[in-house]
């Protein structure tokens, strides 16, 4: 599984650069529903409808995965080590899901 964040998804959704490598990897990647905020956002900050734009997500073949508490420790967990590279909320719940995957054998973050 390959845990995208939010600046890879919109690359995607808006074929920016680096679309195409996001498209290979699409159909086995997971989004936290913290990033999926992030990319509704984008939408609605434009003037979109989050319900269309949702429905278009749930579409693809990405599974969303919510936020839990093991999850929400380590994004707190992560600041001081993140802290001097400006990684936001949403980009260590990005590594969550990374690391989950990473440790899913050893039951990290379940």
């Amino acid at each position: 599984m390959i845990a995208l964040d939010a600046s890879a998804l919109l690359a995607f959704m808006f074929r920016e650069s680096g679309h195409e490598q996001v498209a290979e990897v699409i159909e086995e990647s997971c989004l936290s529903t913290v990033n999926l905020a992030e990319v509704l956002g984008r939408f609605v900050r434009d003037g979109h409808n989050s319900a269309a734009v949702l429905t278009r997500l749930q579409s693809i073949a990405i599974e969303l995965v919510p936020l839990s508490v093991s999850h929400a420790a380590f994004i707190a967990e992560m600041l001081p080590k993140t802290q001097a590279l400006g990684l936001s909320p949403g980009d260590r719940a990005c590594l969550a899901l990374a690391a989950a995957s990473l440790d899913s054998h050893a039951g990290f973050l379940t």
